[in-house]
């Protein structure tokens, strides 16, 4: 009875740790302190997601965008039309962080181990991932959630599947050079070492 009460905790605490710190958090959709929706701004409006997350072509991280980028649209865009004349609440909320100066405290959804190493750069500039591919239908989300599990063997089964347009990219230009010398235009990721443990793993 003892040990069945012990493998219970730890098999629960394994399961909270995993969870909730590793980042094996699929659905998780935590409440963020301004209502944002994607369903309205990248479905109905149809922003683009480098507009708000600028650097996901361009470094590892994808920024999550200052206030000062909200307020491009929401200096003139109120909703007022919704609200019987007055601005949309969480509008104001945007208004009043950036005349207070105060950054808003996003809580982060998406959340990698330290011990993996993820480019967004390589994906969306080299790769040509599209978002949706790890993030779900962003754009039919009122709330944002975790679609993909983000762990190692659904990675690893991506880099299996996705092609690598090595007629049209110069990222690997040496390699590309060769390999369409001998008539190959179409490979995996697999095929170019994206199954090494060292690629992620560092």
């Amino acid at each position: 009875v003892v040990v069945t009460v012990f493998a219970a905790i730890g098999g629960g605490l394994y399961f909270k740790y995993a969870n909730e710190e590793i980042g094996v958090q699929q659905g998780y959709a935590p409440t963020q302190p301004i209502n944002f929706s994607h369903e309205i701004h990248a479905g109905t409006y149809k922003m683009d997601c480098q507009y708000c997350h600028s650097t996901a072509a361009k470094s590892k991280q994808a920024s999550v965008p200052s206030i000062n980028t909200c307020m491009n649209c929401h200096s003139y865009v109120d909703a007022k039309d919704k609200y019987n004349g007055q601005v949309s609440p969480e509008i104001q909320k945007v208004r009043d962080a950036y005349k207070n100066n105060t950054p808003v405290k996003w809580v982060r959804i998406h959340n990698l181990p330290d011990h993996a190493y993820f480019n967004h750069a390589q994906h969306v500039s080299i790769g040509k991932v599209e978002c949706q591919t790890c993030h779900g239908e962003i754009e039919k989300m009122p709330v944002v959630e975790q679609a993909s599990s983000l762990q190692m063997g659904w990675c690893i089964n991506c880099h299996r599947e996705a092609k690598v347009d090595v007629a049209n990219n110069d990222y690997y230009e040496q390699l590309h050079s060769e390999l369409k010398k001998m008539g190959r235009t179409t490979l995996t990721v697999e095929k170019i070492g994206g199954l090494e443990c060292g690629k992620c793993h560092y």
